[in-house]
C-alpha cells in the first residue's frame, strides 16, 4: 500500500473513532431557566449555574415582582453534570442535568410564600 494512502486511512479512522467515542470538544450545552414569583410580594433571587468541575457559567441576581416570571439563559460545557441553584432570602431551589446527554435543558423554579417548586426536562437530547 502507498505510504500516503496508509497515512490518510489511519487519520480518517482515528477521526471517525474520535467522533463515535465522543472524544474531543462536544458542542456546548444550554440552560433555559424560568424563575416565577407566584407570591404576593417581590422576591430577590440569585441564580448560579455551575459545572461539576467547579466552573461557574452564570451568576445573576434580579428582583422578581409578584405574578411575574424572569428568564435566564446560560451556555455550559458540552459534557458533565451541571447544576443551577436559585436562592432567595430564606429559600432555595436546585436543578441538575448531564450536558453530555442533554444539549438543551429547560427548568422552572416557582416561588410562593415559603413554597418552592422546581421542574425540569431535557428538550434536546444528544
Amino acid at each position: 500500500m502507498d505510504r500516503r494512502r496508509l497515512l490518510a486511512a489511519t487519520v480518517a479512522s482515528a477521526t471517525a473513532a474520535t467522533g463515535c467515542l465522543g472524544v474531543g470538544n462536544p458542542d456546548p450545552g444550554r440552560l433555559d431557566l424560568t424563575v416565577r414569583n407566584d407570591g404576593d410580594a417581590a422576591v430577590d433571587v440569585e441564580v448560579v449555574v455551575r459545572g461539576d468541575d467547579g466552573t461557574t457559567y452564570e451568576s445573576a441576581t434580579d428582583r422578581v415582582d409578584p405574578g411575574v416570571a424572569r428568564a435566564f439563559e446560560a451556555t455550559v460545557g458540552g459534557s458533565g453534570r451541571h447544576e443551577v441553584t436559585v436562592t432567595g432570602a430564606d429559600w432555595e431551589g436546585r436543578l441538575a442535568w448531564d450536558a453530555g446527554v442533554c444539549a438543551l435543558y429547560d427548568g422552572t423554579v416557582a416561588v410562593d410564600a415559603g413554597t418552592v417548586a422546581v421542574a425540569g426536562e431535557c428538550v434536546d437530547p444528544r
